[in-house]
C-alpha cells in the first residue's frame, strides 16, 4: 500500500495497514487470546475492586450496570444468568442498602432495580479501584482512548441500544 501522506488519527491507522493485508488465522488468533487476556484482567480487577467493598464480582457487576433503573429480567440478560439468581443477588446489596426495587411506571407487575446514595458512592469507590488497577488506561490521550472505543464498539457492536443485544454469540 502506498500513503502519500500521514494517518490522521489512531482509527485510520488502523484501518489503513489493515484494509490492505490479508487477515489471517494467525491474526485472529493473536486477537482473540489478547481479548481473552483483557477480559481475564478486567474481570480480575472488578473482582478485587468489589471484594474490597464486601462485595462479590457479581454484586459489583450489578452495580456498575444500574446507571439508570434497570429491570430484574434485563440485569439478568446482562449478566447471562437465570433471572432467580439476580433476585438473590438483588435481596443482598438491597439487605446493605446498595440498590433499592420501584415499580417500573410503565408495568407495575415489572419491577426496576436501582441504585441508592450508597450504592452510587460504592460503585464510585470500584471504578476508582478498577481504574487504578489498570494503568496502561491513564497512559491513553483522548484521541486514543476515542479510537479504542471506536474499535470496542466495531467488534462488540450493541444492536438495539441495549448491552444484553450486544453482538456475542456462543457456540
Amino acid at each position: 500500500m502506498t500513503r502519500t501522506t500521514p494517518p490522521t488519527d489512531a482509527i485510520e491507522a488502523t484501518t489503513a495497514v489493515t484494509a490492505t493485508e490479508p487477515t489471517t488465522a494467525a491474526d485472529t488468533a493473536r486477537l482473540m487470546d489478547r481479548l481473552a487476556r483483557a477480559a481475564d484482567c478486567s474481570y480480575r480487577n472488578l473482582a478485587a475492586a468489589a471484594a474490597r467493598q464486601d462485595l462479590t464480582f457479581m454484586q459489583g457487576k450489578i452495580l456498575s450496570l444500574l446507571h439508570q433503573p434497570l429491570p430484574m429480567r434485563t440485569l439478568a440478560g446482562l449478566l447471562g444468568c437465570d433471572a432467580s439468581n439476580v433476585t438473590g443477588l438483588v435481596d443482598r446489596l438491597e439487605s446493605r442498602g446498595l440498590v433499592r426495587r420501584e415499580p417500573d411506571p410503565a408495568d407495575r407487575r415489572v419491577k426496576n432495580v436501582l441504585l441508592t446514595d450508597a450504592g452510587a458512592a460504592a460503585d464510585r469507590q470500584i471504578r476508582a479501584a478498577e481504574a487504578a488497577g489498570l494503568p496502561g488506561l491513564a497512559q491513553l490521550d483522548a484521541t486514543e482512548r476515542a479510537a479504542l472505543l471506536e474499535l470496542l464498539d466495531r467488534v462488540f457492536p450493541a444492536t438495539g441500544g441495549t448491552p444484553e443485544g450486544a453482538a456475542c454469540r456462543a457456540g
